[in-house]
């Protein structure tokens, strides 16, 4: 009698034959007390988690002690203030760049990925922060662009509204070209330090922007110089059309809420396609979609350690939490126990989650209370809750169907949540070929396998060179 090869021995099996050329991309959403969004009242959750250093800085060594390519901080710039907000923990949080800058000095290989949104902010500003922590890192940093989606946010930066959905994004792609631009003040050897002359930088090697575009007018140059890395990782988490073409265009790195297997393969096939179109290698885009992880050693303690999270989560909270994410809508007046009603088009959300959302809630027949308690942990993404091999094996199907190149992983509820995943689930992963046992590189572009950006004057010094001997 034979017996079939276990999922681990087919991944090892094929690890070898493509030379274990393709493993997982692994990162580590840390969002205040974790992602469920009653974790604040757990007795495992220290109080005000989310202004409490010790705590990520415990888990900043947590995550490099795994070997996973990053951490990840999401980010606004108001308060949640819409229904239930006071039941929620989400306003209490430090500034994410404030943050890994603190958590840059403590570690070493881990990287660094900051939400920083293009709606409320200036490019100068932002690229000057991002580069100076970059250097600080050694070449650790990714930006998240995002177009901010809480409409409070309009009224802490002098605006009576906030910005339509096409006008985020017009800014957020000028935004980006700017912040590039100014990323490439300086070449990389332009700082030659020439104290026998007595020339510190090359002129000819230092560049002035002078961009002037829509939305912004800004000189240049940098003031700081060129990043360890060239760029920081540009990382970019829209799914809808503008976000998609902006992705396609410019990111490098791609976080996405993906419920299922299906739709998680039709977006990576969209997206690489997008991103061949626009003249970019295939690999040179990594996809991520976020994954609520409960692991435990067996599938009963998982699930027992979820229903005691849905336990305390107040019927307020739930609502408000999905008033929130399928636009911001107030959802209060209605009624609990029927389905979803139609929806008008968000302007001042996320357009791709109120999508995905609501077709959740329609094709599995939920009544808006079970839709609002359903999204309480993972809030739309991929939710994998048992043992370790359980979890493992779902991974392990989405990264070789091509769902994934990889996962953001988020934890239920901090440290101990989070615990489980480096110390039960990266270890079986690991096991299985599936993902690194040691750091190959220092920076996030080693992690992720990412080319180091030349810069454009370095290409046209060369090409000039090559005209001169070829004409």
């Amino acid at each position: 009698m034979t017996s079939e090869a276990s999922p681990s021995e087919v991944s090892e099996a094929a690890a070898r034959h493509r030379g274990q050329s393709r493993r997982m991309h692994l990162g580590a959403f840390l969002l205040e007390s974790g992602h469920h969004v009653a974790a604040w009242r757990h007795p495992d959750v220290p109080p005000h988690a989310g202004v409490d250093l010790a705590l990520y800085q415990h888990l900043a060594r947590e995550a490099e002690a795994a070997c996973l390519d990053a951490i990840f901080l999401a980010d606004s710039v108001a308060t949640e203030d819409g229904p239930g907000a006071e039941r929620l923990s989400r306003s209490s949080r430090f500034e994410p760049l404030t943050l890994l800058s603190a958590l840059a000095a403590g570690t070493s290989r881990i990287g660094l990925v900051s939400t920083v949104t293009t709606s409320y902010n200036e490019p100068y500003t932002v690229a000057r922060q991002l580069a100076s922590l970059d250097h600080l890192s050694g070449g650790r940093v990714g930006w998240n662009l995002v177009t901010s989606d809480n409409a409070n946010e309009a009224g802490n930066f002098g605006r009576d509204a906030h910005l339509a959905h096409g006008d985020r994004y017009r800014r957020a792609q000028e935004f980006l070209a700017v912040a590039q631009g100014l990323w490439d003040s300086w070449e990389d050897d332009a700082l030659i330090d020439d104290r026998d002359q007595g020339l510190y930088y090359d002129p000819t090697r230092r560049h002035v922007l002078n961009h002037r575009g829509e939305h912004f007018r800004v000189r240049g140059p940098l003031n700081v110089p060129r990043s360890p890395q060239g760029r920081p990782v540009i990382v970019q988490a829209g799914a809808s059309e503008p976000g998609r073409q902006l992705a396609a265009a410019s990111a490098e790195l791609v976080f996405t809420a993906q419920p299922t297997r299906a739709r998680a393969q039709a977006f990576y096939a969209d997206l690489k396609s997008r991103a061949e179109a626009a003249g970019r290698p295939r690999d040179a885009l990594k996809i991520l979609p976020g994954a609520y992880v409960l692991v435990a050693p067996t599938r009963a303690e998982a699930e027992d350690r979820q229903a005691e999270l849905q336990s305390l989560v107040h019927r307020d909270t739930a609502l408000g939490l999905l008033s929130r994410m399928i636009g911001n809508i107030d959802l209060r007046g209605l009624d609990w126990d029927a389905p979803l009603p139609e929806l008008p088009l968000t302007d001042s959300g996320q357009r791709s989650r109120q999508q995905l959302l609501t077709q959740l809630g329609h094709d599995g027949g939920l009544t808006l209370g079970q839709l609002a308690m359903k999204i309480a942990g993972g809030r739309g993404h991929l939710s994998a809750i048992g043992s370790v091999s359980d979890v493992a094996d779902i991974l392990q199907d989405w990264f070789e169907h091509d769902a994934a190149d990889g996962f953001n992983l988020m934890p239920p509820l901090l440290p101990t949540g989070f615990e489980a995943i480096t110390r039960l689930l990266v270890p079986e992963l690991q096991r299985r070929g599936l993902f690194r046992t040691r750091y190959e590189g220092t920076t996030l572009r080693d992690h992720l396998g990412l080319a180091r950006p030349a810069h454009p004057g370095h290409i046209k010094a060369i090409a000039n060179t090559l005209v001169k001997e070829f004409p």
